[in-house]
């Protein structure tokens, strides 16, 4: 089980970081672009795998109730990642505070198990 966490590091370090999320209205803040409806998709999930994968290292019953996140959710994580810093024009500071802010959101509201079964869908083959 340890050997997962070196794995994970880089798929929950993204997450550690405090900052702003990125305003989902441009007229909000001019020079953050806004995120299309498909991209906040995409970050939704990464942070519920991420969070989720997090859980399953720590031995959560919640999150053991998934698959496991170590390998198909890192991937989905780095890919979906890319792909909204690419479309949308954000920097490393700017997706990173989507992620942390997506992820708080999943823990305060608790809905985890509400977004899992539509993001598992997305999950890359085995």
């Amino acid at each position: 089980m340890t050997l997962l966490v070196p794995l994970l590091a880089p798929f929950l370090a993204l997450l550690a970081i405090p900052q702003e999320a990125v305003p989902q209205d441009s007229a909000s803040r001019e020079d953050a672009p806004s995120l299309s409806l498909e991209h906040r998709m995409l970050v939704r999930c990464s942070a519920a795998f991420a969070l989720t994968a997090n859980g399953q290292v720590n031995g959560q019953a919640g999150a053991l109730r998934y698959p496991a996140m170590a390998e198909r959710g890192q991937e989905f994580f780095v890919r979906a990642s890319a792909q909204v810093m690419d479309e949308a024009e954000l920097d490393r500071a700017q997706i990173s505070a989507a992620l942390s802010a997506e992820a708080q959101q999943l823990r305060d509201n608790g809905t985890i198990d509400d977004v899992m079964p539509a993001c598992l869908g997305l999950l890359p083959a085995e």
